[in-house]
Formats: C-alpha cells, sequence, structure tokens
C-alpha cells in the first residue's frame, strides 16, 4: 500500500499545544493521519448516533458511559476524539471547565463549528490549538513519489494525489487511472460534495452546485458567476454581492480558493482540488453523471485539463518554496501563469510549458511578455530543457529536476 508521509503537517501538529483541533473537508485524510502517525493511547469513534466507539477494544458507550471513561482518562492518557462534534453540546462546556488539562486530540469535518468554536464567546477559545487539514502538501508528496516515479511523470501524479483517497487505489499510467476513476466513481463524487453540506447542516442547492461548475469552465469573477446564476433563475438579481456569500463559504470549506489580480478590486476562484475540477467540468460541458459518456472522451477532456492543473499545481508549490503570496497578472494583451509577491512588492514571475516541444518564437514571447518586469526573478518551467528550441536570456529554466533539488532543500 503507497502511503504518503505528511511531514509538514505532523511537525505542525507536533509543536502545537496540548489540546488540538484537527480540521478539514471530508476525504483529506485527517482520521488516517492522526491514527497512523501520532502517538496517542485511546482513540474514540463518535457514530452519527452520537454513541461512541473505541477503536482498540471495539466497546461502544452511550454519552453518560463515555463521559465517565473519558473524565478518568483526562490528564493521565493521551486521548483522540473523532468527529467528536457529534457529542452532546455540553461536551464544550466540560471541556471548558477542565481547563486545558493533559493531552487531547479533536477532529472534525465540520467546518462551520471549527470555525464557530475559533470565534468569540467559544467555549473552547484559547484552550484548543485549531490545525487546518487540507490536500496533502506539493512538497510531501514529490519528495515521497520521487522514489517511484520522474520527469513529467511524477509531477503529472503528483497534481492529482494530493487527493489522499486517490492513493489507495493509484496505478499508473495516470491518464487511463484518472479516465476511469471519474467514469467508474462520478456518483461518489457528486455524492462527496453533496456530504460535506449535509455535514455543515447547510442542503446542496442548486445554486451551490451552478457556481462549482461555473468555476470550472473558467467563469471564475463574482460577476460572471453572478450572471450564470441569474440566467438559470437562481438568484432573483443579477447582483455578484449576493452572490458573495456563497463563494465565502465555499472557500471556508476548502472547496475552492480566491486569487487577487494584481492592480485591480478582483478576485478569481478557481477550485483547489484538480479532480473535483475535472469532475465539475464534465458535468457543465457534459453531463456526464446523468449522460453515459465514453471512457475516450473522459480522457481527452483530461488532456485539456492537465497542462493547467499543472501550472496550479506549480503557482502553490513555488509560493510555499518562497514564503510568498500568489496573485495573478492580467492585463488586456497578455497574462502570467506566475506571479508572486511579498505584500505588495512582486517578486518573481515565471511561464510554464508543460508540453514536449517549445518552438523559438514561443521563447522570444515569454522573452518579451517577461521583460516588461525588471527587477524581479523571472522562471520558465517545462518538463525538460531538451524541449526548448531555444534557451531563453534573462530568464531561468526550471525542468522536474531542478524543482526536486529545490522540494529536497526547502
Amino acid at each position: 500500500m503507497r502511503i504518503i508521509p505528511r511531514g509538514i503537517e505532523l511537525e505542525l501538529i507536533e509543536k502545537s499545544g496540548p489540546w488540538k483541533m484537527i480540521y478539514g473537508r471530508r476525504k483529506t485524510g485527517k482520521s488516517f493521519l492522526v491514527e497512523n502517525f501520532l502517538k496517542y493511547d485511546r482513540f474514540f469513534f463518535v457514530n452519527r448516533d452520537s454513541t461512541v466507539m473505541d477503536k482498540f477494544s471495539m466497546e461502544k458507550y452511550n454519552w453518560n458511559e463515555f463521559l465517565k471513561v473519558f473524565r478518568e482518562l483526562l490528564g493521565v492518557k493521551k486521548i483522540v476524539i473523532d468527529e467528536f462534534h457529534r457529542l452532546p453540546s455540553e461536551f464544550l462546556d466540560f471541556l471548558h471547565s477542565m481547563g486545558s488539562r493533559g493531552e487531547l486530540i479533536l477532529i472534525t469535518s465540520t467546518l462551520w463549528l471549527a470555525k464557530k468554536l475559533l470565534g468569540e464567546g467559544s467555549p473552547l477559545i484559547g484552550l484548543v490549538y485549531p490545525i487546518k487539514i487540507g490536500l496533502i502538501d506539493e512538497r510531501d508528496l514529490i519528495k515521497s513519489l520521487s522514489s517511484e516515479f520522474s520527469g513529467k511523470e511524477l509531477i503529472e501524479v503528483c497534481v492529482y494525489l494530493r487527493e489522499p483517497f486517490l492513493i489507495p487505489n493509484f496505478k499508473p499510467p495516470l491518464r487511463e487511472f484518472l479516465t476511469n476513476f471519474l467514469y467508474e466513481n462520478k456518483y461518489f463524487l457528486k455524492n462527496l460534495i453533496g456530504e460535506i453540506f449535509s455535514e455543515e447542516e447547510r442542503e446542496l442547492t442548486n445554486v451551490y452546485d451552478v457556481i462549482l461548475r461555473a468555476i470550472s469552465n473558467g467563469r471564475n469573477v463574482s460577476t460572471e458567476i453572478s450572471t450564470t446564476l441569474f440566467s438559470r433563475g437562481l438568484i432573483v438579481k443579477d447582483n455578484p454581492g449576493v452572490v458573495q456569500k456563497y463563494l465565502d463559504i465555499l472557500t471556508d470549506m476548502g472547496i475552492i480558493e480566491k486569487f487577487k489580480v494584481y492592480g485591480k478590486r478582483k478576485f478569481k476562484y478557481m477550485h483547489i482540488s484538480p479532480l473535483l475540477d475535472l469532475h465539475f467540468y464534465l458535468e457543465e460541458k457534459y453531463s456526464y453523471v446523468e449522460v453515459d459518456t465514453p471512457l475516450k472522451f473522459i480522457k481527452n477532456v483530461a488532456e485539456i485539463k492537465i497542462p493547467i492543473h499543472v501550472e496550479q499545481f506549480f503557482r502553490s508549490l513555488l509560493s510555499k518554496i518562497f514564503g510568498l503570496q500568489p496573485q495573478l497578472i492580467e492585463e488586456k494583451d497578455f497574462e502570467l501563469d506566475l506571479a508572486l509577491f511579498k505584500f505588495n512588492d512582486l517578486e518573481l514571475i515565471g511561464e510554464v510549458k508543460w508540453r514536449d516541444y517549445v518552438s523559438v518564437g514561443e521563447v522570444k514571447s515569454i522573452e518579451d511578455k517577461m521583460g516588461r518586469f525588471k527587477g524581479v526573478k523571472k522562471i520558465l518551467i517545462v518538463p525538460n530543457e531538451k524541449v526548448l528550441e531555444k534557451v531563453p536570456e534573462g530568464i531561468e529554466v526550471w525542468d522536474v529536476d531542478t524543482l526536486l533539488r529545490f522540494v529536497l532543500e526547502s
């Protein structure tokens, strides 16, 4: 079984306080991370009916029985409680009364509660250290998989295996795996988002569904999303202000992320998960959940999206390597794939050419585009330097080996 040690997140967890709250979107590997990589004495799982299962003894407790056991263990043993939000609300008051005694790890996929517990008036404020677990960090994946894959294949595999639930069943080649997974698991992916909303005590309305489809189809600013919702009769007025609350919820839940467009009062929204982006794109364009779609057709769509997802992967990876904030640079006559800032100062720009051949003309176009910016680091990312017909002037060329070296050093 292929296991990715999530060293970056583990280091953060281990350095935090004695009481921790680990939260994040469903299927991001929170429970697996704690259960397999952290030290603890007792691990409890709260069922939907609020009964509690001891994962060691498989003994089942009702609320009063569990509270008695928990009271005796707290301060003596290191305890984990998974899906703790399903316990009665008085449990939070009990924790508050204990005042951070002993070691405790709380795990939840209910993000609205996690946010509430961090806010003013919460009984746990100041007692628990919050740690959000999202998709697997790019650096952990590259480091772990570099012994198994190399070159272009390494990066493309890492792009999609950031989704932890893909890892156990992954078999190369990537394109065939992605195609088959999407075809065979389209209902699972649709229900995954529905499950997120039901856990948040919000109905998965057509509004959210259409927003996620629109973003995957490139309509990713609030004005475009608002117009799309209005045209389908889902909001009564074409007003981006109305749409903003939905976008904020999706961002808080770790389903989408937003990027500032440099020099403009404008944000763009993108799917965090490349897999979900593919799913919603196929739904928006071709209704592939309801209409039987040939495997070859799904594969062709994946081929179109892979370079876009690789670009997003590098944007996130480089921002972490250099400790800079990613933004988007878009003008009437050009765009830049990568733009990283230190506060309001542009520090690094880059282009990604994820293909097997880059002509002299394309290289000169890149030189002209980046030449507009002075005093910044300039990078061209390619699978291998051999794909370049001409080496660009004044621009660093990074291939997969270069990236691997930077990841290992960082």
